[in-house]
């Protein structure tokens, strides 16, 4: 008997997939293992993949599709996290609308991204209505989570409609996927562009550098608006990890749930993981369950590391920020002890390098200059801002992350500060990074910064503002630990006590402010 074999249909191999591809792939790999836990609601890997083809599907029925952006104004939850993935199926980006803001700046971010859908909770709606494009001339779809408004969708009626339907889209990784828009500590904010391939080498490039796995339950506590809180929900999904949401950070909740959730690991930025440390020096709290906490966005004082080390917890540093989609470094205590203060080595799948911030020439090891990163995880552009763009990149396309620092021998980086933050003191450069580190170390010290301040003789000289007991410390007191172990021009010329300072929505200070002070 004589046949033939049919050759098997030839498919497209796909280098990078997108957001929505990993969960499908999870979801058919580990369909009834844990995904999401927000609140009482908990999902399974292929309960969150079949809701964000539902979402995806109402999405697409109302005209939204390849190219589009829809504005999300919503905390840490399920339907924050499916909006992403539901517009990942079709090609859609989502502007992570940062629900701090004032109604004046969520209208600059709806107009600078021209979305046209609008998904929020039913919390932000009063804020949202403030803002005339949305509720006047805006004519796009609208979808609602909670009880509001009667003229709008409502989330769980559209993911509990049988008709609803389910996208069969399955996107594309060069697409952009998130617009999330910078902190603007310089000036206005810019909306960055993510790709469905940034997201997935930065999921896969810090999963891959630190201990991540599919049996860890990660706490999400930082906001989905911040990279550090976004960039972990991919790595979850990617590695199998349960995600636990949290929609507002109290401390003392944030340890209740760490104990009854069995979390083992999360991300936080200093001041949140400050506050959880003053609770549990004050309380019993239950850590038998964490294996480390990550920490970044700032700079991460020793003295909390050690704390935390004392309860049997890493607390593992990194260095990271919106336009390279995550980390772009880690620091772990356990495998760098001699590097204390310092930020690591680059994640997988990246590189790092120091320049002359001038000439762009690379600097040898050990040498302080403009610490630049390159890799796939590198964002695609500043939303509608070639300049903005091409400012922030080499002549080789390399990210200029406009922070100073140098790499050793053993290709371990040290961030010494940010370039616009150097003080200049009668021709010597300060770091005020340096001087925070000393004021950090004293046990009365909650918070400080340092700022420059114009100075008729000197140019500027450094002036301190803290965060402690006056009752405890004086500033004589701060002034003679500065004096003891650093050179005199670095010395702070005075100390302001203040009742706290100045910080944005990711937790970074305002040193704007406090220079007009």
């Amino acid at each position: 008997m004589t046949g033939h074999t049919v050759a098997p249909q030839a498919q497209t191999r796909r280098q990078e997939p997108t957001p929505a591809q990993i969960l499908d792939d999870r979801a058919r790999t580990a369909p009834t293992a844990p995904a999401y836990v927000d609140g009482e609601a908990r999902f399974s890997f292929g309960q969150a993949a079949s809701r964000a083809r539902v979402l995806a599907g109402w999405l697409s029925a109302r005209g939204v599709g390849s190219g589009d952006r829809i504005l999300l104004m919503a905390k840490n939850g399920e339907f924050s996290a499916t909006t992403v993935f539901a517009a990942s199926h079709l090609g859609a980006a989502v502007v992570m609308a940062n629900w701090r803001l004032s109604p004046a700046e969520i209208a600059y971010v709806f107009d600078d991204s021209t979305p046209v859908a609008v998904l929020y909770e039913s919390v932000f709606e009063e804020a949202l209505s403030q803002v005339t494009q949305i509720r006047g001339e805006f004519s796009g779809p609208l979808l609602r989570h909670g009880l509001g408004a009667a003229d709008v969708a409502e989330y769980d009626s559209v993911q509990e409609a049988e008709a609803a339907g389910e996208s069969t889209a399955t996107g594309d990784a060069n697409a952009t996927a998130v617009v999330m828009y910078t902190s603007g500590t310089t000036g206005r904010p810019k909306g960055a562009e993510l790709t469905g391939a940034n997201l997935f080498w930065s999921a896969h490039g810090m999963s891959s550098s630190i201990e991540w796995e599919a049996a860890h339950r990660f706490l999400l506590a930082a906001p989905m608006f911040h990279i550090g809180g976004l960039a972990p929900l991919f790595a979850n999904v990617l590695r199998g990890s349960t995600t636990v949401f949290v929609a507002d950070f109290d401390p003392v909740a944030v340890w209740e749930l760490i104990g009854t959730e069995r979390i083992t690991t999360m991300m936080t930025v200093p001041v949140m993981l400050a506050a959880m440390a003053q609770v549990a020096a004050a309380k019993t709290v239950d850590t038998s369950s964490l294996v480390n906490v990550t920490c970044g966005g700032s700079a991460v004082p020793t003295s909390l590391i050690d704390t935390f080390a004392h309860w049997g917890v890493e607390v593992q540093v990194v260095y990271g920020m919106t336009e390279f989609s995550g980390g772009l470094t880690y620091y772990l205590p356990s495998t760098m002890p001699s590097h204390r203060g310092s930020q690591g080595r680059p994640v997988f799948y990246s590189d790092i390098a120091v320049i002359d911030p001038d000439t762009e020439h690379r600097l040898p090891a050990g040498e302080v200059g403009e610490i630049v990163g390159d890799g796939p995880q590198r964002f695609a552009g500043y939303l509608g801002n070639a300049q903005a763009t091409r400012d922030a990149l080499t002549a080789d396309g390399w990210y200029r992350t406009g922070d100073v620092g140098f790499i050793d021998d053993a290709g371990i980086l040290t961030v010494v500060d940010r370039i616009k933050d150097m003080i200049i003191s009668g021709g010597e450069n300060i770091y005020p990074a340096e001087i925070e580190a000393v004021l950090l170390s004293h046990p009365a010290v909650v918070d400080a910064a340092v700022v420059g301040l114009a100075d008729e003789k000197w140019g500027e000289v450094p002036v301190a503002f803290v965060v402690a007991d006056p009752a405890v410390v004086d500033a004589a007191q701060l002034l003679a630990l500065t004096g003891g172990r650093l050179a005199r021009y670095k010395q702070p010329k005075q100390v302001e006590f203040v009742d706290t300072l100045p910080r944005n929505a990711v937790g970074k200070i305002q040193k704007g402010q406090l220079r007009e002070h």
